[in-house]
């Protein structure tokens, strides 16, 4: 059998370095609102546009994302606590704890928790972006709606399918 090749190396010296982050588990969230909290663990900056890593935690009957598809980068989702809703381009799946989704380039997803309970998960962005102004400021922008969101969201690299909802054909 054979096995894929690495990747070609982008550190080139020969006794390593002293740069690892670390996050503690207690640490507040980055960004709050009344549908849930948003805790940036691996940001574009923080690591060199390899990938983002976010955990958000949704309350109870939280709206999440409306149907969408990114165009630079792939979304990952694992589930830590709770149900959520996760549509995966064809039909509603339930995701609990442990449970995960992959989402590649172009493919249409949604979420959202139904249950009278809250829920946690990890979104997983490949390669990374800068979804940090997405997370802080899409509430505003929701309520401004209009051509200021869209223009937000294509910024954002996030293409929302505004005429079709999941379940609703």
């Amino acid at each position: 059998m054979s096995y894929p090749e690495y990747p070609r190396p982008r550190y080139h010296g020969d006794k390593g370095e002293v740069n690892a982050v670390f996050r503690p588990a207690d640490a507040p969230p980055d960004v709050s609102s009344p549908g849930g909290s948003t805790h940036y663990l691996a940001t574009n900056e923080s690591t060199g546009g390899e990938f983002g890593l976010y955990k958000m935690e949704l309350g109870a009957r939280s709206a999440g994302a409306r149907t969408h598809f990114h165009k630079t980068m792939s979304e990952s989702f694992y589930i830590l606590s709770g149900e959520l809703e996760l549509y995966n381009g064809e039909k509603w799946v339930t995701g609990r704890e442990g449970d995960f989704l992959y989402v590649p380039v172009g493919g249409l997803h949604a979420f959202k928790n139904v249950t009278d309970e809250p829920m946690s998960m990890l979104m997983l962005f490949s390669p990374g972006a800068p979804r940090e102004e997405y997370f802080e400021r899409v509430a505003e922008m929701t309520q401004r709606g209009g051509e200021e969101l869209k223009h937000f969201r294509i910024r954002h690299d996030s293409y929302f399918v505004e005429d079709f909802e999941p379940g609703e054909e």
